[in-house]
């Protein structure tokens, strides 16, 4: 595996170009300024592994450093998004662990979760067929999730005899689709299918099966092409203002507009209004 800019010196300022980064576990590619993160293991409906959980967690903490990459697009091969952690390389392994490995798994685990939430680039998940486990909390840790109508998404940890409270989902899934349909899902592990995940709002959009990816990645071509400075803003005041009071939310927001005020981008698009022009954004 490459190195990825900002795992070992993680310092501010520390900016590098993801281009050229080969994953080990999965496939990674950046096209004008869109990275596709394409999980691809269709045999087994895409399931992740320790290893691809560790390399997972490790790309999106480098995504904060990465000059190149303005968006995010999260997808699976051979028409499933992702079917959870794999049942031979991490649930029978799991079986054997002592609490202070179990412990060490799940906080793992949830490290992902905090890292997606913290990488500054508005992630996309392109979703079909199997969503399941984990990889329903990939969706849901996306920012936009396009999905079809013959996906089925399931948060199904009880139904191997586990809480639904894992990585994070007692706290996102509520905020996404209501309390009461939360916990129905959190409780019965049922499948919620493509249709109703729209009508939910877990879905933004419903896509044809063929066309889904596409759609998810101009979607996030639109996102890159924009403000990028202040999307990222707006992504990191979306998940800090959760624990805010509203007049707490109203002064951070009143401060971080400020500074998206003091950019070249919001210039560039005063002078484009009265130009009659269209601005061109630089993320600067």
């Amino acid at each position: 595996m490459h190195y990825l800019p900002g795992q070992a010196h993680g310092l501010p300022g520390n900016r590098a170009s993801l281009a050229d980064y080969q994953a080990t576990h999965f496939q990674f590619a950046v096209r004008e300024r869109v990275a596709t993160i394409l999980l691809d293991r269709p045999e087994r409906k895409n399931p992740l592994t320790f290893d691809s959980y560790a390399e997972l967690r490790a790309l999106f903490r480098a995504l904060a450093y990465a000059d190149d990459v303005k968006a995010v697009v999260l997808t699976g091969a051979g028409g499933n998004f992702c079917s959870g952690g794999d049942v031979h390389e991490i649930i029978g392994p799991l079986t054997r662990l002592d609490m202070p490995g179990l412990l060490a798994f799940t906080r793992m685990t949830g490290e992902l979760v905090k890292a997606m939430r913290a990488c500054p680039q508005p992630i996309v998940a392109s979703i079909d067929g199997v969503c399941a486990g984990a990889g329903a909390i990939l969706a849901l840790a996306s920012d936009i999730r396009y999905g079809t109508a013959r996906s089925k998404t399931a948060f199904l940890f009880t139904r191997v005899g586990l809480a639904g409270c894992d990585m994070g989902a007692c706290a996102l899934l509520p905020r996404v689709i209501g309390q009461g349909r939360a916990a129905e899902l959190l409780y019965t592990g049922r499948a919620l299918k493509g249709e109703e995940a729209e009508r939910w709002g877990f879905f933004n959009r419903l896509c044809e099966p063929d066309t889904v990816l596409d759609e998810a990645q101009a979607f996030a071509a639109s996102l890159a092409n924009g403000p990028t400075f202040a999307h990222g803003m707006t992504k990191k005041m979306l998940q800090q203002e959760w624990n805010m009071g509203v007049d707490e939310a109203i002064e951070a927001e009143a401060q971080a507009q400020a500074i998206c005020m003091a950019t070249n981008d919001f210039h560039r698009a005063y002078h484009a209004f009265v130009g009659k022009d269209t601005p061109r954004f630089e993320g600067d």
